[in-house]
This record gives C-alpha cells, structure tokens and sequence, in this order.
C-alpha cells in the first residue's frame, strides 16, 4: 500500500489506465473545474453507465480488467471498482482500490445459494486522492438497480465518502460493513481467488448455471 504522499497513478494488470479505450472514456467524461468536479463525474459517468450484474463473475486476469467493463458494459462491484480508478488515472487524478467484507441484506435468492451465505468477501470501491485525502467511492449499483430494489442511489460529492447504506428506503437493513481489508494499487485477485475457494466452496460449480440467469429478473421477481 502507497502512503497518501505518494498515491497511484500508473497503470496495473486490472487498473489498465494506459488502455486505449479507457483513456478515450476518462477523456469524454472527465469533466470540471478541478479534480474533485471531474471525480465526481467519472463517478456517475461509471456508476449509470454500466449495469450491476454480479451473474457474471469472470476471475481471469483478462475478466478483471477495467478495459473488459467498457467492452462488455456491465461489471460487479470489483470490477467497477477498478474502472472508476482506470478513468480517474488515466485523467491525471490518483486513485486505488478499497475491499471490505459485508453482509448484503438484499442480495438475490440465487446468489446466496450459490455462495451459501450472505457475506460477500473481497467487495470492491474506489479510493479517489482529492484535495490531499482519499475520498471513498462506490460505484456498483447503477440507479436504475437502486430503483427495482427500492435502495437509495449512492451519490458522490467528492468531499465526503460514498459507501453503501446500512437502510433501504423502507428502513429495512441493507448493508453491514464486518471488516476492511485494505487499500491496494491493483486488484489482489490470487488473494481473492484463494479466499473464494474457501468461504465459497460450491462456486465454482454453481458459476456456469450463475452466469446463464438473468440477475434483474431475478431481482424484478424477489421484489414484483
């Protein structure tokens, strides 16, 4: 882990901020005055652009990388996690990954059978160096999930952090932070593989038949 003085700005296997596409989307919509406006729009440019769809899971390098979300437009929340600091890289804006371990109440049936529980480890956002400290930002859910859902959107000012809600919009419990994991340059993914295949023991047999659903039907049917 970089100290703040000296935060990230170059480019790493998943954070791929060199990537020709990646630079091409930082500079369409890195918009503002200063680091903080162009922040905040690469947030929402990555949060709504691209739809939430943790089915789809793919824990190769190439999978991994935040060139991949632009050419397949939908990531989860690690792989979000790592376009938003592609992007704000790629326009100059030092940026890093933050992972946590959490308690989703609001996940899908099929995806908790599929883990068999409800902590998902290793969950991913972005940590954004502005105005000389690292700002959180979550990117994960797009607006248009929030709504089938009835979550609140995550907003993102660039003063204060953006991490999940611990309500729904009805007061029911959303999400529970259990443990941080820590701040990194690159996505740790040998680390995350390993402790996958061990909290998650019927994975990767439950991937293939994960990836052939349908996430927001499901969600469209769980809250019809």
């Amino acid at each position: 882990m970089r100290h703040p003085a000296a935060p990230s700005t170059g480019t790493t296997t998943s954070v791929d901020s060199d990537h020709p596409a990646v630079i091409a989307f930082s500079a369409a919509h890195a918009r503002g005055a200063g680091d903080a406006e162009r922040a905040v729009a690469l947030y929402y440019a990555v949060r709504d652009g691209f739809r939430y769809d943790p089915y789809r899971i793919d824990l190769s390098p190439h999978g991994m990388k935040a060139s991949t979300v632009l050419a397949v437009g939908y990531g989860w929340c690690v792989t979000k996690a790592a376009l938003l600091a592609a992007a704000c890289r790629a326009a100059g804006i030092p940026a890093r990954l933050g992972f946590a371990d959490v308690r989703n109440h609001l996940s899908t049936a099929r995806l908790r059978e599929s883990l068999g529980t409800d902590i998902f480890y290793w969950h991913g956002f972005t940590e954004i160096w502005i105005d000389g400290a690292w700002r959180k930002a979550t990117p994960a859910f797009n607006v248009e999930l929030c709504e089938r859902f009835g979550l609140l959107p995550l907003e993102f000012n660039g003063r204060e952090d953006s991490i999940y809600h611990p309500f729904d919009r009805q007061g029911q419990r959303h999400m529970e932070y259990l443990a941080q994991r820590g701040s990194f340059d690159d996505v740790p993914l040998a680390r995350m593989v390993a402790d996958f295949a061990a909290y998650y023991p019927g994975f990767r047999q439950q991937l293939g038949a994960m990836q052939r659903s349908d996430f927001l039907a499901d969600v469209a049917r769980e809250t019809g």
